[in-house]
């Protein structure tokens, strides 16, 4: 490979529907110790007393497996490379806390170098921090957590459900199924709670106190009732403007004087 524009290279593997190959071939031939030394950094083990996968082997899976969007792509290429850095031993195991925090930075450094621009960098260096959040959803989650999520993903939040859905390296099927499983029950508790605040968030173009100056009432029911009126007209017909709102409450208060 030619070491002329570092991130057309990567970006030319990372595009391919099956990057393995592409990946061991820049890990392999020297180019990632060159250019992205975060990468053959991984070759460790999980949990070397238990001899479980190393890092690069799952860092090469969950990229190959990921949609073909280079974002995506990206993201879970640099999704663990803070394990290095973090990696501890406790208590007989191995932890890697705050790696995601710690992979964010890094890859917030490293992209630039490779070529990559400040959009595109700052998009795969927030999915790399947000990549940890789902654990724990299986344990349970409010609905405050869930908006929080949804929150903090904001528009990169269906490239983050991507990265978490292919985060899951393992063979036993019915691991891989669970999880899956929990993201789409998160997906679908993310859509009603969205459903729900829209509706919460529905307001008539006029507001009580209009009502309540325009048709000379005193506040009261009359006025909730009017309110609803005025809120499925909107939902009906949409925003007519406020002078058209009127003369359709107008004619709805002459109907309920009879």
């Amino acid at each position: 490979m030619t070491d002329t524009n570092p991130s057309e290279q990567l970006s030319a593997v990372l595009s391919e529907e099956d990057p393995t190959e592409g990946l061991w071939q820049l890990v392999d031939s020297g180019w990632a110790d060159e250019h992205l030394p975060e990468l053959p950094a991984l070759r460790l083990e999980q949990d070397p007393i238990h001899r479980h996968k190393d890092v690069l082997t799952h860092t090469i899976v969950v990229t190959s497996q990921s949609p073909s969007r280079l974002r995506v792509r990206l993201a879970a290429l640099f999704h663990d490379v803070g394990k290095p850095r973090t990696r501890s031993y406790e208590h007989g195991g191995v932890t890697f806390r705050h790696h995601e925090v710690v992979g964010a930075r890094m890859t917030r450094k490293r992209m630039p170098r490779l070529g990559y621009q400040k959009d595109i960098t700052d998009d795969v260096s927030q999915l790399v921090f947000l990549s940890g959040r789902f654990k724990g959803y299986a344990d349970g989650w409010s609905d405050s957590a869930v908006r929080r999520y949804a929150r903090d993903g904001g528009a990169l939040l269906g490239d983050l459900n991507d990265l978490v859905r292919s985060d899951c390296t393992s063979r036993n099927p019915r691991r891989v199924a669970a999880l899956h499983e929990a993201l789409d029950d998160l997906e679908r508790r993310i859509a009603e709670l969205a459903r729900e605040e829209a509706v919460k968030a529905e307001r008539p173009e006029v507001d009580g106190d209009r009502v309540i100056a325009h048709l000379g009432i005193e506040p009261g029911p009359v006025v909730g009732q009017a309110l609803k009126f005025l809120l499925e007209l909107k939902r009906a017909e949409g925003d007519l403007g406020e002078e058209v709102v009127l003369q359709r409450l107008d004619n709805w208060w002459l109907e309920q004087q009879k």
